[in-house]
């Protein structure tokens, strides 16, 4: 019985609302076709279901709000799978001040809070572009910082030099770290590279005093004597340097030229880092270099002088 109501239900349906052709009609030598739906008015409210008649086995005419309960519901237009998931993308703008990461860090609170076990998530777009570059970026600086050793190390022929000479890339990262927070600018994949660049912009600072002091130190002069001699000869060359590399990254900092916004983390990070290692640089390497130097041995006179 219940069967039989259902498919009499569904036939008036669709012959009222599919549009369905039923069969062709001849009228002055033209086809036409017979189509069976209501009219556009009828049909247009869903409450209007509810005035259709249908018709039972005893040929009976029933209205339809008699037999069916009408609810609405809502469904989305087209499901949006990732990874064979179903998904759903959720979009925010960052706001003043807020950087990409600080975004994602927010979205993950969120859904720790909000999702169970059975949700995962997911980036995309410049999120996730961002996510990687991040990784990427520590891997490329963990990388250029162990070469830039190996380089000092092989070239000083010291493993305790170079690392004095590397002392300055924390002090030039927080530099620039600073300079961002001071000029509210975000840790993007601009600043990242920035970062990189001081790695081989800042230790140059430390190679002037450190190759110097080892020269002096050489000749027979004491450590702390070789170091201070060092510093206030290499002064010069330093601040030089040092300027002229802030100066030339001062374009990119003023965002001067097209497109150039976006790029103005990079300069301010290069700006930021060189000048705030030129001032520790001139304190911190050479008290670092006078504790962890050691003078070198003069050469023991031979037992045995030749005639």
């Amino acid at each position: 019985m219940v069967p039989q109501l259902v498919l009499d239900i569904a036939q008036t349906l669709q012959f009222a609302l599919s549009g369905q052709r039923f069969a062709y009609f001849i009228q002055n030598g033209k086809q036409y076709q017979v189509i069976g739906q209501y009219d556009r008015m009828n049909r247009n409210e869903p409450t209007d279901l509810t005035s259709i008649f249908v018709r039972n086995n005893r040929g009976e005419l029933i209205q339809l709000d008699n037999l069916i309960q009408v609810e609405e519901q809502s469904t989305p237009p087209q499901l949006y799978h990732n990874n064979r998931f179903i998904s759903a993308t959720v979009s925010a703008g960052l706001a003043p001040g807020k950087s990409i990461g600080d975004g994602i860090d927010a979205m993950d609170n969120i859904s720790k809070k909000v999702l169970d076990d059975s949700f995962s998530t997911d980036l995309g777009g410049e999120s996730r572009d961002f996510k990687e570059s991040s990784s990427n970026t520590l891997f490329a600086f963990a990388l250029a910082l162990l070469l830039i050793y190996l380089l000092l190390a092989a070239q000083f022929e010291s493993f305790i030099d170079p690392i004095i000479i590397i002392l300055t890339v924390p002090m030039a990262v927080a530099g620039a770290f600073f300079s961002l927070w001071l000029f509210g600018q975000t840790w993007n994949i601009f600043s990242q590279i920035g970062t990189i660049m001081l790695i081989g912009l800042v230790t140059k600072n430390g190679i002037l005093i450190v190759e110097f002091a080892n020269q002096l130190k050489e000749k027979g002069e004491p450590v702390a004597s070789a170091i201070r001699k060092a510093a206030e000869a290499r002064l010069r060359p330093i601040l030089m340097t040092s300027l002229a590399i802030a100066l030339g990254a001062l374009p990119i900092a003023l965002a001067i030229g097209a497109a150039a916004k976006s790029r103005m983390g990079m300069g301010i990070v290069i700006i930021g880092g060189t000048l705030f290692s030129l001032v520790l640089t001139l304190y911190v390497i050479p008290a670092i270099y006078s504790l962890w130097s050691k003078p070198l041995k003069s050469p023991s006179p031979s037992k045995n002088n030749e005639k």
